[in-house]
């Protein structure tokens, strides 16, 4: 499976479904790796930048209403 930014975008509410709705960032990227190390091991290129492209996923779901940020750790909150 080579993963894309698409799939991240699902990664990334998996990971806030797991944390209870919320989470840092570091929490989110630690869920995601912890749970898809093996795609983005074989993924190519995007090994090398997947936590950015976890930053555009979450600015892109920011943009659906499908989470936002805020707080003083800016977490990251999943949209009711």
């Amino acid at each position: 499976m080579v993963v894309t930014k698409n799939d991240l975008k699902s990664w990334v509410l998996d990971a806030l479904r797991a944390l209870g709705g919320s989470g840092r960032i570091a929490q989110i990227a630690r869920h995601i790796w912890d749970h898809h190390e093996k795609e983005l091991k074989a993924s190519g290129d995007i090994f090398y930048t997947w936590q950015y492209a976890m930053r555009w996923a979450g600015q892109e779901l920011q943009k659906e209403r499908k989470l936002s940020k805020g707080g003083k750790n800016w977490t990251w909150f999943l949209t009711p």
